[in-house]
């Protein structure tokens, strides 16, 4: 891909604005003995009473994949014996670079108090498919960055859909076998776990590095699994405007091969987040052990995240 070429494509993707970054059987996923975990009294006592329900999570206009990792409606996603996943807690989203005063406000009423940032550097210093958050002033603002290739650069080396699906798919694949991708993850769940007030994470686009960790959390509350698959689904309804406007972006500055061929990278699948959860499976046979193995998250904090999480 020639120079000049790059370059009327980073003008394109510039003037609109980028944000880029196996279907399961029912049941919860296995977490091995975590799945058990003491965490005191559910719903009531030490926990208090159950979550009351919420007005629906709101729709961002500029944070396009902002959204509930227990669900937007209701009491909650359906967790296991009879709890549910407490709403406005922990929140996920795409890369809030361009927040506008009003999500801003919205920001504040939900009461985000940390972010954490799944950006590497280079995502974050790109002048034209990064920028640096912006949030509420109160908010305090962690970057924790998990390596991952922007679209310009799959661009020069994604070929064909086939090559843009199977980048993904070895994507998930690392977030279990890459031991400095694995820290990281850590880190973020600690840190979520241990703060007060409501947590916000994201990377990018919101889909892959934030889907995988929305995922731990939803299966240590014991979410069943086609929910959580459902659940990570759901980046292609809350990206497909953006989507579009990116892939026309890439056909007028490279032509529509190469929109075909980024069009994988820009949602998700479930294959790519199976293709993880396989992975798990064959290094550590279970979720549970992941996060304590993998991740070498210790008992106190695990129970920390599931009270946050269920009720």
């Amino acid at each position: 891909m020639s120079t000049r070429t790059m370059k009327t494509f980073a003008a394109a993707l510039l003037t609109g604005g980028l944000l880029l970054s196996a279907p399961t059987a029912a049941g919860a996923l296995d977490l091995g003995p975590l799945g058990a975990l003491d965490t005191g009294s559910l719903g009531t006592g030490s926990l208090g009473p159950e979550t009351p329900n919420l007005a629906d999570t709101p729709r961002l206009a500029t944070v396009a994949n902002f959204r509930d990792v227990a669900g937007n409606t209701g009491a909650g996603y359906a967790a296991a014996n009879g709890h549910h996943l407490k709403r406005g807690v922990i929140y996920r989203s795409d890369a809030p670079t361009k927040t506008s005063e009003a999500d801003l406000a919205t920001f504040t009423a939900l009461g985000v108090a940390d972010a954490y940032d799944l950006r590497g550097q280079s995502e974050i210093s790109n002048p034209l498919v990064g920028g640096v958050d912006k949030l509420p002033a109160g908010t305090q603002y962690k970057n924790v960055p998990i390596d991952f290739s922007n679209l310009i650069q799959l661009a020069q080396t994604i070929t064909s859909p086939q090559q843009g699906a199977q980048f993904l798919v070895d994507t998930n694949k690392s977030f279990v076998t890459d031991a400095a991708k694995r820290a990281q993850f850590a880190t973020v769940l600690t840190d979520i776990a241990n703060n007060d007030g409501a947590q916000l994470f994201h990377c990018t686009s919101g889909k892959d590095r934030t889907g995988w960790t929305a995922m731990l959390l939803q299966s240590l509350a014991g979410l069943p699994q086609q929910t959580i698959m459902d659940d990570y689904l759901l980046s292609n309804t809350y990206l497909e405007q953006n989507n579009q406007k990116i892939l026309q972006q890439i056909t007028g500055a490279l032509g529509a091969q190469a929109a075909t061929n980024l069009t994988p990278v820009l949602g998700v699948d479930a294959s790519y987040l199976q293709a993880g959860l396989d992975q798990i499976t064959a290094d550590y046979g279970t979720v549970g052990k992941y996060l304590s193995e993998g991740l070498g998250l210790d008992a106190p904090t695990l129970a920390k995240l599931k009270a946050k999480l269920v009720a």
